[in-house]
């Protein structure tokens, strides 16, 4: 029905090969007259075939995965768009000069190397709070990023699920065990990646 985002455009006709598992009862489901998203590219010296980005490139039509799909692209196709995670450069953790105080810092590497960092700040009496810079100099004003954007993908669903504690530099055992709570704490803010596809 349309293109919501390639370069070059498409043929107002499209073929792919889709292997389809049969359902408990043996049978092929019924594909046609669904109104579905496709996720591919275009196949190299032949029109009008789609090679699809994953076995599973297809989702149903909905009003929610609309809006979804068309929000995450707006953001994909920007100059400064957030790039997969591809490491954990470093870590380290300060201790603050109340029992209790302390600030996490914890530097990612990304696919083209875009400046990517994590700041977790604890306070006696107060809940953690942490926040995710995309410059080279750390954003005072940083927050964490809202769910369901590119950037919260990029992070729930790129980021080890630990941080590797010969990551953390030149720390003491205290200081690699509060920066692997730290980024424990992250984790477990983003919540789970839910990807399927």
């Amino acid at each position: 029905m349309a293109l919501i985002r390639g370069e070059g455009g498409i043929t107002p006709r499209v073929r792919f090969l889709l292997d389809v598992p049969k359902n408990a009862k043996g049978k092929t489901p019924k594909l046609q007259k669904q109104r579905m998203y496709l996720f591919g590219r275009q196949v190299i010296g032949r029109p009008g075939e789609v090679q699809l980005a994953r076995p599973n490139a297809l989702a149903l039509f909905s009003t929610t995965n609309d809006a979804l799909i068309r929000a995450i692209t707006r953001e994909a196709v920007q100059v400064n768009a957030p790039k997969r995670i591809a490491s954990v450069n470093s870590a380290f953790h300060s201790a603050g000069t109340v029992l209790g105080e302390g600030e996490t810092q914890i530097f990612l590497k990304t696919d083209n190397d875009q400046p990517l960092s994590l700041t977790i700040l604890s306070r006696p009496g107060q809940q953690k709070i942490w926040a995710v810079s995309t410059a080279e100099v750390i954003d005072a004003s940083a927050t964490a990023p809202q769910r369901f954007t590119l950037l919260w993908y990029r992070l729930a669903c790129g980021l080890p699920r630990s941080l590797p504690s010969d990551r953390v530099e030149g720390a003491s055992n205290a200081d690699t065990a509060r920066a692997q709570a730290d980024y424990k704490f992250v984790i477990e803010s983003l919540g789970p990646c839910g990807r399927k596809r």
